[in-house]
């Protein structure tokens, strides 16, 4: 999700990880903030399609246990 910083600075930081074929959220409202309860950047959570959490991480983002979650490790 992103919320902060600009729609095109998102993209080109979705595109320049690997993860361009996650379903990126831009909420410049911050509504998605409040619904999971973000009070800090970086945090990252791993959704479910049904939009229900999997996992979150505050801080440093584990790559790798991320990419494990999702099946790409």
């Amino acid at each position: 999700m992103g919320a902060q910083d600009s729609f095109g600075l998102a993209q080109e930081f979705r595109d320049s990880t690997g993860t361009e074929s996650f379903l990126m959220i831009w909420d410049e409202g911050f509504t998605s903030w409040a619904y999971y309860g973000v009070g800090s950047q970086p945090t990252v959570f791993l959704l479910e399609p049904s939009g229900e959490p999997i996992n979150s991480w505050r801080g440093g983002i584990p790559v790798d246990e991320v990419l494990e979650l999702t099946g790409l490790a």
